[in-house]
Formats: structure tokens, sequence, C-alpha cells
């Protein structure tokens, strides 16, 4: 049988269509080499952060054991660098959600959770930092390798580390950045904020063994009343270099007629000082008042009772005349430049500490004694950092706490905010 059907040529079915063409080579995505640099950029995140996990935990491992700091210049450095770009990474997770936030969002907050987390240990293991430390130390070892090891579902040698297929195809999305927006206005930064002022409270009522407390309304102390066998009365009430001006008035009017009150203030008879102690531009600066213009006891006997700058070392002396630069001239460029020049000689801190603490304490107690056969009431009327070893030494000598009275020394509300803003914001300008 004869078909009178024409067969057309293989090319004219071609040109008419009804053979497909050949398939061309697929051209790659333009987003491929944004996400290459980004698989590079994230590797060398990772590594950094290992590196630095590593370098940290064998310089806390020598000075552990060895009392050596011979990688204490090269671990700020890496460290720093590894910080800075685990900030980059952060940016980046909340422009693009290329980036897989349950690998890199651990990493990139490992700094500041860690640097929060020791802040407790700042607190009550002050002496063993350099175990706190190693301890992070390690953490942030096993914190890397596991991280490396999800990436790379085992321990792989590939370069990058963190592959181009990892990552999501989106490029940018406003759902994403919203989201992060909101987490970290509306839930990461008041967590930290609450967080520091909880620590700060813990902190503040640690160090001044109860006498003074921070507290969302205001900073408060603690005045206590002490009662020896013999009917003998020492009141303790811990002062603050510059207050609320009714705080003053307050604790004035709480002083028996018949009292003695030992006041402190150190003396300078020699002029050792080439500046006078004065906290008159804190006072200006926060809105609050200075302790040794406002208070002043209308009842009671006044004697002083505080040390001369003589009974000082010559280098608590030098530190001194360093420190009372910025209160009476500001904050300048050039005083700036003496304190960062200034090198305190070995065990400085621990003579700080005598001179200024033990020394003044010890003399207070002796004018204690010789004043309890001259009156039944005796008011102490000295900074809260005295107040925990003069309350120890108080009680040793054989009086108890009897009576407990709390005061607000500054109060916190949205004017006094306001007062302190505007100085902030001129000093800025």
């Amino acid at each position: 049988m004869t078909s009178n059907t024409n067969i057309p040529p293989a090319n004219e079915h071609s040109r008419s269509g009804g053979v497909p063409p050949p398939l061309l080579p697929e051209s790659k995505p333009k987003s491929g080499a944004m996400r290459l640099l980004l698989a590079i950029l994230l590797t060398l995140f990772l590594g950094l952060f290992l590196a630095d996990a590593i370098v940290s935990l064998a310089d806390d491992s020598l000075i552990l054991l060895f009392n050596l700091h011979l990688f204490a210049g090269f671990r700020a450095m890496v460290c720093l660098f590894a910080m800075l770009m685990a900030i980059v990474v952060y940016g980046l997770m909340g422009l693009t959600p290329m980036i897989p936030k349950r690998w890199f969002l651990p990493l990139t907050l490992f700094y500041p959770a860690s640097q929060m987390a020791v802040v407790p240990f700042l607190i009550y293991f002050l002496g063993r930092l350099h175990q706190v430390s190693w301890g992070f130390s390690c953490v942030q070892i096993i914190l890397g390798l596991g991280i490396l090891y999800w990436i790379q579902g085992g321990f792989k040698s590939r370069w990058p580390l963190v592959a181009r297929d990892q990552l999501a195809g989106r490029r940018f999305s406003w759902w994403n950045l919203s989201v992060f927006g909101l987490v970290n206005v509306f839930g990461l930064l008041p967590a930290i904020i609450i967080y520091l002022f909880l620590c700060t409270a813990v902190a503040v009522d640690h160090f001044s063994d109860g006498f003074m407390a921070l507290r969302p309304g205001g900073l408060t102390v603690q005045v206590r009343r002490y009662v020896r066998n013999d009917g003998k009365t020492i009141q303790l009430f811990p002062m603050s270099h510059v207050a609320d001006a009714g705080f003053y008035q307050k604790i004035a009017q709480t002083f028996p007629t018949n009292s003695i009150i030992l006041m402190e203030g150190v003396t300078d008879k020699k002029n050792l000082l080439t500046n006078g102690i004065s906290y008159k531009r804190m006072a200006k600066f926060l809105g609050l008042t200075e302790q040794k213009v406002t208070f002043g006891p209308g009842r009671g006997k006044m004697v002083r009772a505080d040390v001369d700058v003589d009974q000082f070392s010559t280098n608590t002396i030098d530190f001194l005349n360093l420190v009372m630069l910025f209160h009476a001239q500001g904050v300048t460029a050039g005083n700036v430049l003496m304190l960062m020049q200034y090198s305190p000689p070995p065990h400085f801190e621990e003579q700080f500490y005598d001179d200024l603490l033990r020394k003044r304490n010890q003399h207070l107690m002796e004018g204690i004694q010789s004043h309890l056969s001259q009156t039944a009431n005796i008011m102490v009327p000295w900074g809260v950092a005295h107040m925990p070893g003069i309350s120890q030494g108080i009680q040793a000598s054989g009086f108890h706490l009897a009576e407990t009275r709390e005061y607000t020394v500054i109060r916190f509300g949205f004017s006094r905010l306001a007062r302190w803003i505007g100085p902030v914001s001129r000093v800025a300008e």
C-alpha cells in the first residue's frame, strides 16, 4: 500500500518545531559567587573561633600549671579578630537567610554569653579566675568542634569548611530581617539589661555585706544599730559622697542630742595632695548634692576620727593625686594620657586597700573604744566600703545587731534620668 503522506526532512521538522532543539548547558545562577564568598567568610569565622579556643586553652593551661603568660599578646590578637568576625556574621544573619542560624548563632553568641556568664564568678570566686577562664576555653573548643562535626557530618578535610550547597537559596528576606530585629530589640536586649542589673545588685549586696542595695526604684543603704550588754550603743550609717539632699537631712535628724558623732574625712596637714579631695564635679554631673556640703548634724558632738594623708604610702599618695586631677579638671586628653602612662608598682592593689580601708578602720575602732566611756551613743556616718570591716570589729568587741533601718540614697525615675542624659549629651557635643 502506498501512502500519500509526505515525510519532510529532519531539518524541516527542526525548523517547524516538531523536534525539540538540543539542550544547552545551564548557566550558573547569579548568586553562585555570593554563596561562595559567604561560604569562605563563614569558614574563616569558624577557623578563627577554633584558633581562639585552642590558643586560649594553651595559655590558660600554662598559667595554671607553670604561671607562664607566653601567649597573652597573641591570644588577645586572635580573640579580637574572632570577635570582630562574630559581629560581622551576626549582622549578616539579619540581612540574609542564607546563613544557617542553627550552626552559627551559637558561635556568634558565645562571646557575649561567656563575658556575661563570668560576672558571677567575678563576684564570688575572684581568686579563681584562671580556673574559670580555663573552663570557658574548654567549652569553646567543645562548641567549635561540635559545630564543625555537625556541618561536615564528621571530621573531613575539605575547603571551604562550609559548602555552598549548605547555604539557603534566598539572598534577602524582609521576614528574616524583621524577625531578627524584633528578637534583638524586644528579646535579647531587655534580657541583657535585666541580667546585668541583677548581677550589679548581687555585687553591691555581696561586697557591701548588705549595707547597700540596688533596687529598681533607687540605691538604698541599711543603717544598723548595735547594742552591748551594758547598754552602750553604736549606730553605723553607710554614707555616699554624693546623694539626694533628702538622704543627708533624714540621717542627720536621727542623731540623739547626747551622742558622739565620729566623722569621716582624711586631713592633709602637710599638703601632700596637689588637689583637694572633692566630689563637686561628680555631684553636678549627676544632679546630686555633695556630702560635705549638705550633711551637717545639728545634734550631738562631732569628732573627727579619720587619719592624715601622711600615714599613707608614697605610692598611694601619688595615685590619689593622679585620680584627683579628674575630679578637679575633668576628663581631658592630658589627664587620660597620664593615667594610661601610669604603671603601678608590684602589690600596689594590696597596699592601696590597706591605706584606704584597713588603716582608717583601725584608727576609727581606736576612737570608738576611747569614746565609749564618755557616752552611751556613738554614731558612725562613714562610707559604705568601710562598713563591713567596722561591723566585724564592733561585733568582735561584744556588740550585737539590734535593729536595721533602710534609707534611699539615690532615687531613680524619669526626671532623674533626664537630668543625667542632659550632661551626657553636652559632653558628647
